[in-house]
């Protein structure tokens, strides 16, 4: 299994390849551009390659999307579009069904407070549905949002929250949002996954919790999540080989010296970087200074896709309409 700590399928594949030289069987990846999002598929078709990969057998969709501000409404609804495009393919059930979205993370840490920030957006219809059936109309799906918090705060399980509510209002979907984690800082604040696997709370930071999945739950799961920390020893490291490169070609002599720290194993130099900076800072995670007003953005984005998904007879300004 490759060592690099990522949530992104796309990233995993792509450090397999780096380290292998060479392509992993039984994984395929397919490309295509939508306005100016590129959205990257990556099917890992076998459990061997799911293994090797750190990823359950399944489909990972990324959308990489151009750099935005808070104020760029056209390209936010944009990006909205594309989600709830990818969306709407993995949300097949029909309109009376029932869909359950979950807004994880912990609300008082902003960089992991995107999924609790979404579920506040999202078109709230199941109790519209229950008390006035005859002003909802039937094309409109009932659907139900909850941010369960984190067990430092409820010293509750989240997987048993969503068990315990999945078990009592039976959604026929239920729809994961969740902060991740990204190996690269290009990465951060500017990819959507979306997956068909279900997730694991707080693996983005090292914290793995009770899988949240069609196993766990005995119903459809769709994951969606926007990496908005990178780990601060991949930083380092990235540096380092970026250090190590322009020295090598500056260097009028040692050349070989710089090409040899170069060659060194990549994973190695890794371990090497936590074991000097885990004294002094522990298991750091770093994010961009802007991120509460990116977090913002992205939980504006996210929640008008989802939406859009899963009221496929209403439009973007019907549900502008309605949410505001």
């Amino acid at each position: 299994m490759i060592s690099v700590r990522t949530d992104l399928a796309i990233e995993a594949k792509q450090a397999y390849t780096e380290e292998n030289k060479r392509e992993l069987d039984g994984v395929k990846v397919d490309e295509e551009m939508d306005g100016e999002a590129k959205i990257t598929t990556v099917t890992i078709e076998s459990d061997e390659a799911g293994k090797e990969l750190g990823k359950p057998k399944g489909h990972y969709i990324t959308i990489d999307f151009p750099e935005f501000t808070a104020y760029d409404g056209e390209t936010m609804d944009n990006v909205s579009l594309t989600v709830g495009k990818v969306l709407k393919k993995l949300v097949d059930i029909s309109a009376d069904k029932l869909v359950l979205v979950v807004g994880l993370g912990n609300w008082n840490v902003t960089p992991d407070a995107l999924g609790p920030k979404v579920a506040e957006k999202i078109m709230i219809t199941r109790h519209l549905k229950e008390v006035m059936p005859d002003v909802i109309d039937e094309s409109v799906r009932p659907v139900c949002a909850i941010a369960p918090g984190v067990l430092g705060i409820t010293g509750i399980e989240t997987g048993e929250v969503i068990k315990s509510l999945v078990d009592r209002i039976k959604p026929d979907l239920v729809i994961c949002v969740d902060a991740l984690g990204s190996r690269k800082l290009e990465r951060v604040n500017r990819t959507i996954q979306i997956g068909d696997t279900g997730i694991s709370p707080g693996a983005g930071v090292g914290n793995h919790r009770m899988q949240i999945n069609e196993e766990s739950l005995g119903v459809k799961v769709i994951a969606v999540g926007v990496p908005t920390v990178v780990d601060a020893a991949t930083i380092a490291n990235d540096t380092m080989d970026l250090l190590l490169d322009d020295l090598s070609n500056k260097a009028e002599s040692g050349k070989e010296f710089y090409n040899m720290l170069k060659s060194v194993d990549r994973n190695e130099k890794n371990m090497l970087i936590r074991e000097i900076l885990n004294p002094f800072f522990g298991e750091l995670m770093v994010t961009p200074k802007d991120v509460d007003q990116v977090i913002d953005s992205l939980s504006k984005i996210i929640a008008n896709g989802i939406n859009i998904a899963v009221q496929p007879n209403m439009d973007m300004e019907e549900i502008n309409k309605f949410m505001n």
